[in-house]
């Protein structure tokens, strides 16, 4: 059985998942409580591998303390695939650098993930990419009560989405969608 792959962030209420310095002041200012529809434990639990960008990569090495400060800079316990056309080096024993299409990649990283889902957890541009080839089933999203006018977007291209769910968790906003296709 092919295990879903899943796009679980947050945007902003104008589209934009990081300024345009990759800054997410706006996110991590925000309160959360647990036990909401798109709680980070819970999904987490469900995750077998995870997919992401260079750029999110190198947010998360960059950023330890603020975010993860009791992971030894290295906040995942899962393989890691990180996507990218420079030539990185793994941050944990766990992490793969890889390049090439979502399709290439798609057997490793089904068989990464065994029972558990894959999360691609960014960026927009990597997400979308995934969605074109038919690889992504669902956004998880939650959506600040913030716009920043600019930035890094949350999917890059034109997609249908069918909204499943919805909650709310503080001021955000959370929906669960089901990736219908991408738009003409």
């Amino acid at each position: 059985m092919t295990p879903a792959y899943l796009y679980y962030t947050a945007t902003t209420l104008d589209g934009f998942l990081a300024d345009e310095h990759d800054g997410l002041d706006w996110l991590l200012s925000q309160p959360l409580t647990q036990g909401s529809l798109l709680d980070y434990d819970s999904f987490y639990a469900r995750v077998g591998a995870l997919v992401m960008g260079r750029s999110t990569y190198q947010w998360i090495l960059d950023h330890p303390a603020e975010q993860f400060a009791d992971t030894a800079g290295w906040p995942y316990d899962r393989p890691t695939f990180v996507f990218s056309h420079r030539d990185l080096q793994p941050a944990a024993e766990m992490v793969s650098i890889i390049s090439g299409s979502p399709q290439e990649h798609h057997e490793q990283i089904t068989a990464a993930a065994g029972d558990g889902a894959v999360w691609i957890v960014g960026g927009g541009a990597l997400a979308a990419e995934f969605a074109r080839a038919g690889l992504l089933d669902e956004v998880l999203v939650s959506i600040a009560p913030v716009t920043l006018g600019s930035g890094k977007p949350l999917l890059g291209g034109a997609f249908d989405l069918e909204l499943l769910e919805h909650g709310r968790n503080q001021a955000f906003l959370e929906a669960r969608y089901r990736v219908a296709g991408e738009r003409p």
